[in-house]
């Protein structure tokens, strides 16, 4: 990684120290996340039935809003399908609603062509965009049984999570869910196919370092994006002007320097919402389907983003 350059060799200094100066709001967003009133809304029961469809075909039961907001719930107290159901039954009688709960296995054939509509916050425009992946595991296996009895090890498989933070509201603007063979390089350009937004820099680490990036980011923002890449330290100049001038600082004044001048280090913040994503919502997907699993991560993102909404750390350095 580029911030741990010559780190033997550098001058070593303490790590800064930050406080949280909106304890008292911070606290209660956190309380809310847990609060059932703010992922099931009041006027949940006029919208829980499917409008009635004028073509050919069955009539759906329950609305995509629906659909939405137990697997919501499933997403969110990491429940399984059939515990989802109930739990959601227990919801409507407290409330006192009175309308059907769709079952698991209605939850886990909807959930596969569900269509989301993601509601992001306005942002100063040009945004920043920062992108990362990381990986999300599948099918656990049990790895009890094959230390203590020496059985055959399950053939583990895992999906790779693509997202695009925007720093300034927190929020994920942009994600994709893809097989573990699927490079960063070849999933940016459907990362970007669902963002509206104008962007005038674009973070990312070294594996997005390559022409098709750059052709994408361009094709997409238009020449005025700034492309903020780490080239690789044996990197030779090439057409692209941007990398050809981020390879000259970097020889000036050095990688360190480059970082900071570049405001590279602010792609750390997309590392953290990575983290945070494993620790609310967690590092496996439950649902085996592919299918089920893109939306699950969808599902993910706009729950993660309802969290945000609620409220933020604000950090100050301490001297």
């Amino acid at each position: 990684m580029p911030y741990k350059f010559n780190d033997a060799r550098r001058d070593k200094f303490d790590k800064a120290q930050y406080s949280v100066t909106n304890w008292s709001e911070y606290n209660e967003s956190l309380r809310q996340r847990g609060d059932v009133t703010i992922w099931v809304s009041d006027d949940v029961a006029q919208n829980w039935s499917s409008p009635r469809r004028k073509t050919r075909g069955g009539q759906p039961r329950y609305s995509d809003l629906a659909i939405e907001i137990c697997l919501t719930l499933r997403v969110v107290f990491r429940l399984a399908l059939r515990q989802t159901q109930g739990f959601m039954r227990s919801i409507a009688k407290l409330m006192g609603m009175e309308f059907l709960v769709p079952d698991f296995s209605t939850l886990s054939r909807r959930g596969k062509a569900l269509k989301l509509v993601q509601n992001r916050r306005a942002a100063s425009r040009p945004t920043t965009l920062i992108v990362d992946s990381t990986g999300l595991k599948v099918h656990g296996g049990n790895d009890w049984h094959e230390e203590k009895h020496g059985t055959k090890k399950a053939r583990k498989t895992w999906r790779k999570l693509h997202i695009g933070l925007d720093p300034e509201t927190g929020d994920i603007v942009a994600s994709k869910l893809t097989t573990e063979h699927v490079g960063d390089e070849t999933a940016l350009p459907h990362l970007l196919s669902d963002m509206d937004e104008d962007v005038g820099r674009f973070l990312a680490d070294g594996a997005y370092d390559g022409q098709g990036v750059t052709d994408c980011l361009i094709e997409k923002f238009g020449h005025e994006v700034e492309i903020i890449i780490p080239p690789p330290k044996n990197a030779v100049r090439c057409k692209n002007a941007q990398r050809n001038h981020h390879i000259d600082v970097i020889a000036q004044i050095g990688r360190m320097s480059w970082q900071t001048k570049t405001g590279y280090n602010e792609r750390s913040r997309v590392e953290a919402q990575i983290g945070r994503w494993k620790q609310a919502i967690g590092d496996r997907l439950q649902a085996h389907d592919f299918d089920n699993q893109i939306v699950e991560a969808k599902i993910a993102s706009k729950a993660l983003n309802r969290m945000t909404g609620l409220g933020r750390a604000v950090y100050e350095r301490v001297v």
